[in-house]
């Protein structure tokens, strides 16, 4: 069976920490894979937030996405702390990749990788726009990358 391959940038300027709670736990006693995109959303929000921003306000603009992949490569256990870290790469005129990074804060080993595509909203049309310029600024951008 062919896996999903994730290549993940070299450089992810977004670092934090999470604590794995019960409720992310599955019956198999471990991250269920359901829990590790409540993981992965988590991680989206802290990242927007330290830019100053938050899903539903970039620039007048939402954020949803188009896609989702995980990549398991660790068990993760109840009480564990992990440390995630998120870029956005893969810039297009209307969205853009953000990868995700987990590792065991015990012993730094990698135990999830995950890339979410990202597609800036206009709700009030319900249409895809631009990249809005407030989130390029956020990340030092002054123009779209593509």
């Amino acid at each position: 069976m062919a896996r999903i391959k994730l290549d993940l940038p070299e450089y992810f300027p977004f670092r934090t920490e999470i604590s794995v709670g019960i409720g992310l736990i599955n019956y198999g006693g471990h991250l269920g894979n359901d829990s590790a995109l409540t993981l992965v959303h988590e991680a989206r929000l802290r990242f927007l937030q330290s830019l100053g921003l938050t899903e539903l306000n970039i620039g007048g603009l939402g954020m949803i996405l188009t896609d989702a992949a995980l990549v398991f490569k660790a068990e993760v256990f109840w009480g564990e702390t992990l440390v995630v870290e998120v870029a956005s790469t893969e810039f297009n005129k209307y969205g853009c990749d953000l990868f995700y990074r987990f590792r065991k804060q015990a012993d730094n080993r990698d135990a999830l990788h995950a890339k979410t595509g990202i597609l800036f909203f206009d709700f009030t049309t319900h249409k895809p726009a631009k990249v809005p310029v407030e989130f390029l600024s956020a990340l030092g951008m002054q123009e779209t990358p593509i």
